[in-house]
């Protein structure tokens, strides 16, 4: 196995620290636009190179993959630019993985009742191509989209007979030292999925609703305690309902009202948009994307790690019958602390628990333990594999009654 991981921002620079303690494959080519970051992040392992390459340019990504005779691509860039890493990595003939998945589009009259063009829509639409190659496009396989959809792989295959939900509930109790607002993932990302209409998969169908709606105060394990989540656009809702029988599928997050807030003032003043306007300055007119600016005045994610404190919970609420017929709900979760990550990898726990996933899937397609063409979810595959492996990386799941 020789990858290629385009993107060494946070996740990238993760992800690379995690491999570099496991042997299942020959080598791992670090590529990213900032030159620097590529070659800090390729130091973590000597069976590492690094390139400077820009992810929105197929045919850069094609040459280097094929230089390096690549057989697996892995997309740890921003959504903006799954597209064209997608595409070469399908051009080249090497299986592929991401994080997140193709953008979507609002519906042009109806916007939070009817979808537009859904999160992953570009995507599948090639399923056939993927699967006429005999090549794999593992898509959504991060923590969020990823662990999630092995958790609801797991319960219907363990757990439960009938299911009437699966909730993913991601929440944290994470502060950030020095910073009045100090997001702890991409700025970019986050805008991206909070600001969209968010989608809900219920009676055989999909439907969009009003950011931050239905909020739920749920309790999460670990010392995390209480969190209002509330909807938000995310890729598990558009890939469980192809992979698992469920009445009804959801995605809400613990945001809180400050940040809610300033994602609500970011779209009052437009400063949402990615389309870039013309501003004048001491050399004239240049032309920027507001999005990318809000971006460039934050502190960067993958750098706060000494001023975070607290831990992150991703996990999935199930609820309905479970083997025996009787009403069951259960939450299936995983938690890193930023302290440990920090100590045990360097990488504040947001960006490690991001990363990991692929991490471990990578190395049971290795081992053949999944396997498949076309382009699939994580639920397509057999979850105990998985979960098993991730607790030998020395990252715990649990499970608790509801």
């Amino acid at each position: 196995m020789r990858i290629l991981l385009v993107g060494a921002g946070g996740v990238g620079a993760a992800f690379a620290s995690i491999a570099a303690r496991r042997d299942f494959y020959e080598s791992i080519v670090v590529a990213d636009y900032d030159a620097a970051s590529a070659e800090r992040a390729a130091g973590a392992d000597a069976r590492f190179s690094w390139a400077q390459l820009d992810a929105g340019d197929v045919d850069a990504i094609v040459a280097l993959a094929r230089e390096h005779r690549v057989t697996h691509v892995m997309n740890a860039v921003d959504p903006r630019f799954v597209m064209p890493v997608f595409e070469a990595a399908r051009i080249v003939g090497a299986h592929y993985l991401d994080m997140a998945m193709s953008l979507s589009q609002r519906h042009p009259e109806e916007p939070y009742s009817k979808t537009g063009v859904m999160l992953g829509d570009q995507q599948f639409a090639q399923h056939h191509l993927w699967e006429a190659g005999d090549r794999l496009a593992l898509v959504g396989m991060g923590v969020e989209p990823g662990l999630a959809d092995v958790f609801a792989r797991y319960a219907a295959d363990r757990d439960f007979s009938e299911i009437d939900e699966l909730g993913v509930r991601d929440g944290s109790n994470i502060t950030v030292e020095g910073y009045e607002f100090a997001p702890s993932f991409s700025i970019w990302t986050t805008i991206e999925e909070c600001l969209n209409p968010p989608v809900v998969w219920e009676n055989g169908t999909w439907h969009t609703t009003e950011p931050f709606s239905d909020p739920e105060v749920f309790d999460f394990p670990d010392g995390i305690g209480p969190v209002e989540c509330v909807n938000v656009e995310h890729e598990e809702v558009l890939l469980m309902p192809r992979f698992v029988n469920a009445k009804k599928v959801t995605f809400k997050y613990g945001l809180g009202d400050e940040f809610i807030g300033v994602l609500k003032t970011l779209s009052k003043l437009g400063l949402d948009k990615t389309d870039p306007v013309e501003v004048r300055s001491g050399a004239g007119v240049v032309e920027v994307s507001p999005r990318d600016v809000v971006a460039a005045l934050l502190p960067n994610p993958a750098r706060l790690g000494p001023q975070m404190h607290g831990k992150t919970c991703a996990g999935l609420k199930v609820t309905g019958l479970d083997k025996a017929g009787r009403p069951a709900a259960k939450y299936y979760y995983h938690v890193v602390d930023n302290q440990w990550s920090m100590e045990e990898y360097g990488h504040q726990c947001v960006v490690w628990q991001t990363a990991i996933c692929p991490v471990v899937a990578l190395e049971l397609m290795q081992r053949g333990v999944w396997q498949g063409a076309g382009v699939l979810g994580p639920e397509a595959f057999p979850a105990e594999p998985f979960l098993n492996l991730l607790v030998e990386y020395g990252s715990p799941w649990g499970v608790k009654d509801l």
